[in-house]
Formats: structure tokens, C-alpha cells, sequence
């Protein structure tokens, strides 16, 4: 099973990153669109 994590980590190192990169971006969206009701 670690192995298996290992070699699909290893062979799809830009996915990840780019996936990463993703829930930053949707998460960044999400706090800020929480809090423009108290801004305005």
C-alpha cells in the first residue's frame, strides 16, 4: 500500500501541485466571500 502511495506521488508530482494550488485558490475564494457581508 505505501508503495503503491509512493510511485502514484511520484509520477504525478505536477498534478498534485496544480490540485494544490486549486483548493488554495477555492479556499482563498471562500473565506473572502464569507466575509464581504461585514465589509459592506
Amino acid at each position: 500500500m505505501a508503495e503503491e502511495i509512493k510511485s502514484v506521488i511520484s509520477r504525478s508530482r505536477e498534478t498534485i501541485l496544480a490540485d494544490a494550488l486549486g483548493v488554495v485558490a477555492l479556499m482563498v475564494m471562500l473565506i473572502v466571500g464569507l466575509s464581504l457581508p461585514g465589509l459592506i
